[in-house]
């Protein structure tokens, strides 16, 4: 494939000459607030400057979709091991599984949900401890430690546990007290101390109340090797210097969960401060704030934004590309004083680290990926990125019209972060996704929460369908998303969105075969499976389906509904 390379670095060299005229780039006034049911009438201060023929919302005319409540937040706990090494300090992290549900194929502290039992066993054994939540954190850390390693903490040392005791535990959540109880196990704390917490943002299907424990394991010598055997959590383990497992992430051989990324990248600083004393490292590290950046990858920040979007998503991801340098906002969708608030602080600390951000890009001209742009302007102001179909539909004018297989150069600290951009129609015309050897940028290709939509008015499932397999085919390191959590096994995630595409679209060519004509009909054969799906969006994508047919000659519509031709 040939890439405009060239043309897109000139036009990008251009864009420092551009600030100084930006502040004229738009004329027009976002809209901001939120609502209880989400539809797709766009503000009246909108209607005169977005075209109505050209944008639409991500929910179908006419339909009125109830918002998502915020999901619950679970308990739960990490424990960061670290051991004094060769070299220095050496943290270690387990590689999950390839089947797990969430992370599955990254390296990870070991830890886990806070249930029930270990509520229940907290009171029992740590009754009087005045923090409860923190007593159910400790028991059901030193439980996961007995699941997922076999090891106890006990006299301040690593040790392996019974192997009769682990079983029961393996065998029962309440088998951990059992066994506490019958001596066979110790309930010994100490050493185990907090360095930090973090709540899964709003933007995943099942959130955590994180508390990250620490417990420093002494000499690397007297730690035994984990038992892996017996759980499904982990297949492997590694011991390495925090520096070590980073420069594997920042060359994307490994993926490592973005909470555990900060704590990483932290240690990274603070280990050569205080030459390698881990207790200081521990005691600044527990004293910094909780909030910090999102790294799905390197260079690659995300910032759930809060949005009008299809539910059960509630919010945007607006990305955040680049290393230290330039950097472009990837769907700034923020139309709300919150998620302005939230791009810019983000566009704060990338001035503070002496990085500066040279453009706004677009995936696609959809409302909830197109944010306040007059407010977002004042920010910089930035240049805007776009496909020619968006740049027709958005309220300003757009520096730069991308096309397929241009380049995006961002110059960094250390290295020049490239993205490649790729034109794949279907969700929307002109929709854009971009690409480089961290992962692939894929607007609303896929999703990490709920499904994609393809609008029958603007949409086309051909082109859909064949995008997804071209981008299955570009086998990318990670899938980072518009909507949800990054997607961590690609060729997975593909292979299920073609699979399910094409199974719904020859289940409405059979059903019009066997004689029925009519939508809301056609409909209901094609989601007998999902009982649970809006009845007005399942006839917006069986619609799709039809249109899709009717464009192959397959079907055609006639007076009294759907027919085969």
């Amino acid at each position: 494939m040939v890439m405009n390379q060239l043309r897109v670095k000139r036009i990008l060299a251009c864009l420092e000459d551009f600030f100084a005229a930006a502040s004229s780039i738009c004329s027009c006034n976002g809209a901001s607030g939120s609502a209880r049911l989400m539809h797709c009438d766009y503000p009246r201060s909108l209607q005169a400057r977005w075209r109505p023929a050209s944008i639409m919302s991500e929910v179908p005319s006419g339909l009125e979709v109830e918002m998502p409540e915020p999901r619950p937040v679970r308990p739960s706990s990490s424990l960061m091991l670290t051991r004094d090494g060769v070299e220095g300090v050496e943290v270690l992290l387990c590689r999950r599984v390839d089947e797990l549900p969430a992370f599955a194929g990254y390296w990870s502290f070991p830890g886990g949900g806070v249930s029930q039992v270990d509520i229940s066993s907290a009171e029992t054994l740590l009754g009087g401890m005045t923090d409860r939540d923190l007593a159910a954190n400790l028991i059901g850390m030193m439980r996961e430690l007995v699941e997922e390693l076999g090891w106890v903490i006990e006299d301040g040392s690593i040790g392996n546990a019974d192997s009769e005791a682990r079983k029961n535990v393996l065998a029962s959540k309440g088998g951990w007290l059992a066994e506490v109880e019958s001596g066979r196990l110790p309930c010994d704390y100490a050493g185990l101390t907090t360095i930090g917490r973090r709540i899964t943002p709003n933007f995943a299907p099942i959130r955590f109340d994180n508390r990250f424990l620490h417990f420093h394991a002494g000499s690397g010598e007297d730690v035994p090797e984990p038992n892996l055997g017996g759980q499904t959590e982990f297949d492997s383990h590694r011991w390495a210097r925090p520096s070590q497992f980073l420069d594997e992430w920042r060359e994307n051989t490994i993926k490592i969960p973005p909470p555990i990324i900060t704590v990483l990248l932290e240690l990274e600083e603070l280990l050569p401060k205080y030459r390698q004393e881990i207790s200081l490292t521990v005691k600044e590290l527990s004293a910094r704030g909780e909030e910090k950046p999102i790294l799905f990858a390197h260079g690659v920040e995300c910032i759930p934004v809060p949005t009008h979007t299809l539910p059960p998503a509630s919010t945007t991801n607006t990305y955040l590309l680049g290393i230290g340098g330039d950097h472009i906002i990837v769907d700034a969708a923020a139309r709300t004083a919150e998620g302005l608030a939230m791009i810019s602080r983000a566009v704060e600390r990338i001035k503070n680290s002496g990085g500066r951000v040279i453009g706004l890009l677009f995936t696609h001209r959809h409302l909830d990926h197109v944010g306040d742009i007059a407010e977002l302007q004042k920010l910089g102001p930035f240049p805007v990125l776009a496909s020619a179909e968006t740049a027709e539909a958005i309220p300003c004018k757009v520096k730069t019209i991308l096309a397929d297989g241009d380049i995006i150069s961002l110059p960094g600290t250390d290295a020049t972060q490239e993205w490649r951009v790729l034109i794949t129609p279907g969700h929307c015309p002109g929709h854009i996704c971009l690409i480089n050897d961290s992962g692939l940028v894929a607007g609303d290709m896929v999703a990490g929460i709920g499904t994609i939509l393809i609008p029958p008015e603007e949409g086309n499932m051909e082109q859909y369908l064949e995008q997804l397999v071209r981008l299955a085919e570009m086998q990318p390191h990670l899938i980072f998303p518009s909507h949800g959590v990054v997607l961590p096994l690609p060729e997975k995630t593909f292979n299920h969105y073609i699979e399910h595409r094409r199974k719904r679209h020859q289940l409405v060519l059979e059903a019009v075969i066997s004689g029925t004509t009519e939508l809301s009909e056609i409909s209901q054969i094609t989601y007998f499976d999902s009982p649970e799906a809006h009845p007005g969006l399942a006839r917006q994508q069986t619609l799709s389906h039809l249109l899709s047919h009717a464009r192959t000659g397959a079907l055609e519509q006639r007076g009294d509904g759907w027919h085969t031709r």
